[in-house]
């Protein structure tokens, strides 16, 4: 029987309460299938940061690279700990010492699910850069506190990392329905945004069954929301790529179904899988935060590694769920009861 090391950081807020529901499910399924799960949590968090002053210890990275893969709740407690020193601290370092340059996002609706919008059968994979571009961290300040104060700071691409992406996502399309969206600003950006259009448009030569079109940033946030059908991959920036996933989010009915993947393509290190709305200080620990995005990230690390099957049988029994209204509304059921309602759909 094949045995998955999984690193669990609960880390702050919801993150934990989700989390816990996302391991029981994967617990469930893997005990229904031809494999076995084991988990190793860490405490990494800003909890932890403010008994340590780290997020996590200095052979964190060393540590995580053992694993199979990643489940991360949410980082961040910006009452306590500023959010540069969370995301710098533990986040950003995950995703890029282990090369997870593919951040997957996907959105359509659940059954019984209603988002925001006329249209429902909308099904768009967006694909975020993960490691570069406007988060890269190049810059500084200087005279601060003055009234010469600068502050700078510097976006990176690079030709190695604009292309593995887009041709990421050149890949994802043709596995999907072949249409590719390229998404930048390259109108008011005439450097790095026109380097990126440059690249799509070399790679698209490669990809002939692809259809490809490249938006600006503000016609793309336009169209998802007037016709959000109209569109199947959605490749961007890392900047842009967050912008327009968390738009994604709440035409799918908000940050409760929204899921991710963190995905290292060459499996040279362990992937990470979390939900996208952060740790939501404001309901933590009241049992009222939905865990179907967590369990939904949860999914998509089995397909990554390789047990589609159960994967398949998790998003099953989370479409069982909300069909019959239970996790639909913000708020409304426990994090228990709509854990509950998934852990019997997969009888």
């Amino acid at each position: 029987m094949e045995t998955y090391s999984i690193a669990l950081i609960p880390g702050d807020g919801i993150g934990q309460d989700v989390t816990a529901a996302a391991w029981q499910v994967l617990e469930k399924v893997s005990a229904q299938s031809s494999f076995a799960l084991k988990a190793t949590t860490f405490p990494w968090s800003c909890a932890y940061y403010k008994e340590t002053g780290a997020m996590m210890p200095s052979d964190g990275i060393a540590t995580l690279r053992g694993f199979d893969a990643i489940l991360l709740g949410a980082v961040g407690w910006p009452a306590e700990v500023p959010d540069s020193v969370s995301l710098h601290g533990l986040l950003l370092p995950i995703r890029k010492a282990f090369v997870q340059y593919a951040n997957i996002r996907p959105h359509r609706l659940l059954p019984g699910v209603e988002g925001p919008l006329k249209a429902r059968a909308f099904d768009i994979l967006c694909i975020r850069e993960n490691t570069e571009g406007e988060y890269s961290g190049a810059g500084g300040r200087v005279h601060q506190g003055t009234a010469d104060e600068v502050a700078v700071e510097t976006s990176i691409f690079t030709r190695t990392g604009v292309e593995r992406i887009l041709r990421f996502g050149f890949e994802q399309a043709r596995a999907r329905r072949g249409k590719l969206a390229s998404v930048t600003k390259s109108n008011a950006q005439k450097y790095s945004m026109v380097f990126w259009d440059e690249i799509t448009e070399q790679l698209a030569a490669e990809y002939p069954d692809v259809a490809v079109t490249s938006y600006h940033i503000d016609a793309m946030a336009a169209r998802m929301v007037m016709a959000p059908e109209s569109l199947d991959v959605v490749v961007a920036s890392n900047l842009f790529g967050d912008i327009l996933t968390d738009l994604g989010a709440a035409i799918q009915g908000g940050l409760g179904f929204a899921a991710s993947a963190n995905i290292n393509p060459d499996r040279s290190a362990p992937s990470m899988f979390e939900p996208v709305h952060g740790s939501a200080p404001d309901i933590a620990h009241l049992d009222v935060a939905n865990p179907i995005a967590a369990i939904w990230s949860a999914a998509m690390m089995l397909e990554h590694l390789g047990e589609s099957a159960a994967g398949e049988r998790i998003m099953a029994a989370i479409a069982a769920a909300t069909s019959a209204g239970i996790g639909i509304v913000p708020g409304r059921d426990r994090t228990e009861t709509i854990t509950a309602a998934v852990l019997a759909a997969l009888d």
